[in-house]
């Protein structure tokens, strides 16, 4: 099937806004120390932490990450194109809708996603600084909301789906040379729609440091 690369060398005009709008402070504050696998950089802090509210709600409490599942063998989109800081890939045309399971490689600062065993996107990500590390293991995303504020920084985390009842989310947030978060995934603004469209409360998250980074067993 047709494969599209869509280069993300600047923001399209949604992502411009985000950009320039409210979430820009997310990615602006203060420096601090330098995070994994970014010697020499300074990042920045996303403003996302703790999120709350919305109607999809399904669990008060946080649940413990589960084991990282058993590999199974997958299909990888374009595995020859390298993306660089802001790109993403996305392609399902022709793939059975089935169950979507979601993997992170904090090391790698990639995102993949996938139906079934065949992976439908890949993007570049921010990702939690030393201090507000982004946990790993697997979990289950707990909720979804379009338009969603940080009840702890004021600004906007577009496209949320949150992993943990304590902040921990993926949503849309600049993704930069140099950025950093409070422990949220950050994803560019055009995959975080593709993704809230392709991900439902329940889906799997698998986030890894450096680990198994292939598709764990869809259950």
């Amino acid at each position: 099937m047709a494969m599209g690369v869509m280069r993300r060398w600047i923001w399209s005009a949604a992502g411009a806004l985000l950009c320039t709008g409210p979430i820009a402070a997310c990615t602006r504050a203060s420096p601090i120390a330098a995070s994994e696998g970014e010697a020499g950089a300074a990042p920045r802090l996303a403003a996302d932490g703790p999120a709350e509210g919305g109607t999809e709600l399904k669990s008060a409490a946080t649940p413990a990450p589960e084991p990282i599942p058993a590999s199974v063998p997958a299909t990888v989109l374009e595995p020859d194109v390298a993306l660089s800081t802001g790109d993403y890939i996305w392609n399902a045309d022709g793939v059975p809708a089935t169950m979507t399971q979601i993997v992170v490689d904090l090391a790698a600062q990639k995102i993949y996603v996938y139906r079934g065993t065949v992976q439908i996107g890949r993007s570049t990500i921010n990702y939690g600084a030393d201090n507000k590390p982004t946990p790993t293991g697997t979990f289950r995303i707990l909720q979804k909301k379009r338009h969603h504020i940080s009840n702890l920084y004021g600004a906007p985390m577009p496209y949320m789906l949150r992993l943990t009842m304590d902040g921990i989310a993926i949503h849309a947030s600049p993704v930069e040379d140099g950025a950093a978060t409070h422990g949220c995934i950050g994803v560019p603004a055009g995959f975080a729609a593709l993704l809230f469209g392709e991900a439902g409360v329940g889906t799997r998250v698998v986030v890894t440091n450096g680990g198994d980074v292939s598709l764990g067993g869809v259950a």
